[in-house]
């Protein structure tokens, strides 16, 4: 008997010391994450979004590819499911990036970190309208509530002023969010096939094939940038694309959907302080007002129903 209870009282050790491990690896990712977007804004003043795009990708992809084939040999893409994983691979990654890198450019990294947390509330709208999924009433004061933070979050002063590169820029950033909602949908189908990271994998490399002669547009763009620049393309890369993911697959095998979801609504929160004490960027009473009204639409979504799927952007 005596024997037995040790070997529980070693099992909750393993099993703490698991969620420990999960919950740190969360937050590490949020973190990498929420700093990506002063990231972007650093190195798209010096390369143009679509090959910043590319470069970011290009490693992404071969360390992702890689790590898949070491732990997935035997994992193969079917040929029906060629034309979902490319049109994935291009709202997912081509389109997304390219939107979120010229919106940044022209807004500041504090905004579009702030806009991005409307992210949750876009898919489950696009669910509602494409799926017909029904929510129940809280749930839809509650989108109703975040996409009217994600208005003063946009246009900072309540007005819309379209010959602003700001406003556009937050536009931009807005695109994006749909473009992943979109790419969250189209997965729904291959979800239950593959895992995340074959996934990931092979949609990033559809993406970077994409993003390929889309980057020739910029041709006249082209120069040799600084080695700050570098490095930001390196972090984007490595640490937000590559190993941003793998440690969110690792949190997602051990921690229920609903912290996880929670803990995306961080990279917000870390997005607004970076840009703010990073970049000296400043953020509007009414933004801030917005971004509140948004996490805690989301924070109600996530507390009154079933737990809503992760949709967070290798994003980031």
């Amino acid at each position: 008997m005596q024997l037995f209870l040790e070997k529980i009282k070693n099992n909750m050790k393993f099993l703490m010391a698991d969620k420990v491990l999960a919950n740190l690896a969360m937050l590490v990712t949020v973190t990498l994450w929420g700093m990506s977007f002063i990231s972007i804004k650093t190195a798209v003043s010096e390369v143009p979004p679509i090959t910043l795009a590319l470069l970011r990708f290009l490693i992404a992809s071969t360390i992702l590819f890689s790590i898949t084939k070491k732990k997935e040999p035997a994992a193969k893409l079917q040929r029906c499911d060629w034309g979902k994983m490319t049109i994935a691979g291009f709202f997912g990654i081509t389109l997304y990036f390219y939107l979120e890198n010229t919106g940044i450019s022209l807004t500041t990294a504090s905004s579009a970190a702030l806009i991005t947390a409307i992210l949750p509330i876009l898919t489950i709208a696009l669910d509602v309208l494409v799926f017909k999924t029904k929510l129940p009433l809280i749930q839809s004061m509650g989108i109703i509530g975040a996409m009217a933070g994600a208005y003063l979050a946009i246009t900072a002063n309540g007005q819309l002023d379209f010959s602003s590169q700001t406003f556009i820029g937050n536009l931009c950033i807005v695109g994006a969010m749909i473009s992943w909602s979109l790419y969250t949908l189209l997965n729904k189908s291959l979800n239950g096939k593959y895992s995340g990271l074959f996934l990931t994998t092979y949609q990033t490399l559809f993406g970077t094939l994409f993003l390929i002669p889309l980057s020739l547009l910029e041709y006249h763009q082209w120069h040799l940038f600084s080695w700050n620049a570098l490095g930001n393309i390196l972090y984007l890369g490595i640490c937000c694309s590559a190993l941003g993911y793998f440690l969110y697959i690792y949190a997602l095998s051990k921690l229920d959907v609903t912290i996880t979801t929670l803990y995306l609504s961080l990279i917000s929160i870390i997005g607004v302080l970076s840009g703010h004490f990073f970049l000296a960027e400043t953020i509007f009473p009414a933004q801030i007002i917005g971004g509140v009204m948004i996490l805690i639409s989301i924070i109600i979504i996530n507390c009154t129903a079933s737990p809503i799927k992760n949709v967070a952007c290798g994003n980031s």
